[in-house]
């Protein structure tokens, strides 16, 4: 698919690797509906993009939300082929921490449901509408690039919800891959290293030299472009399928990180 045939819904557009991707898009000549919270600066951000991009306010553990988002792409553009999932929360618990107290549940849950529910319910939505318009020549209705995170396979400390809730993305990338191949639907997930993000922004300055130390090369934060670019990598070549990809410099996180 080339760049400038891009119809893309990004969530978390309002911000960090989203926000990226988003632009990004536009600079190459797409489409895109930027999805976010109410709150986010997504409705700024499509402004200052122009006609080629929108905002939807949408929380994406609200279905109808979900949906409405969906639809109101096609609505604007006349179709959806690219849907980028970048909306996602963090999270940093110990199970049990020193004073006795557990890991609140609810916050485990509020976890899984965002980044892992709230992530498989766009995709849902989202092939409802990709199915809807005719394939391109190479039988291909759409590319869906889920953002997963290094720590489904190297989590630290207190990241038990985190990693579990990215390491479900990664594990449902290939059944989701063959899932919707019959519809000509890819599926890859990215998963980055640490970027410069505000997720990353409340990091204290030691776990933020330990990320670096342990960083291959190059040793530095990755940028949100960076992100973008691969994002819009992977939905140029028709042979990125099924396929979780570590982007992250090297990185593999040692023990403990997040103490």
């Amino acid at each position: 698919m080339d760049s400038s045939d891009i119809v893309a819904l990004v969530t978390g557009a309002g911000s960090g690797m989203g926000e990226a991707t988003a632009r990004l898009v536009v600079e190459r000549g797409g489409r895109v509906m930027l999805g976010d919270l109410a709150g986010s600066r997504g409705g700024a951000i499509a402004a200052e993009l122009g006609d080629r991009a929108r905002f939807t306010a949408v929380d994406i553990t609200d279905s109808e939300q979900v949906a409405a988002a969906v639809n109101g792409t096609v609505a604007a553009f006349g179709l959806l082929n690219v849907t980028v999932n970048a909306a996602g929360i963090p999270g940093v618990t110990r199970v049990l921490h020193r004073d006795g107290h557990m890991f609140d549940m609810d916050q485990f849950r509020r976890i899984i449901e965002v980044n892992l529910l709230g992530t498989y319910d766009v995709i849902r939505h989202t092939v409802r509408a990709m199915v809807e318009h005719e394939p391109d020549a190479d039988g291909q209705r759409g590319v869906i690039v889920n953002v997963g995170s290094i720590s489904a396979f190297d989590g630290q400390v207190g990241h038990s919800a985190y990693s579990a809730s990215k390491g479900g993305i990664v594990a449902m990338t290939l059944p989701l891959a063959r899932d919707l191949a019959d519809y000509g639907i890819r599926v890859v997930t990215i998963c980055p290293g640490s970027f410069d993000t505000a997720m990353l922004a409340s990091a204290r300055e030691r776990v933020r030299d330990e990320i670096l130390r342990t960083t291959a090369f190059p040793k530095r934060l990755g940028q949100p472009r960076e992100f973008a670019h691969m994002a819009l990598a992977v939905v140029e070549n028709p042979m990125m399928n099924g396929e979780s990809i570590r982007l992250d410099g090297g990185n593999r996180l040692g023990h403990p990180v997040l103490g």
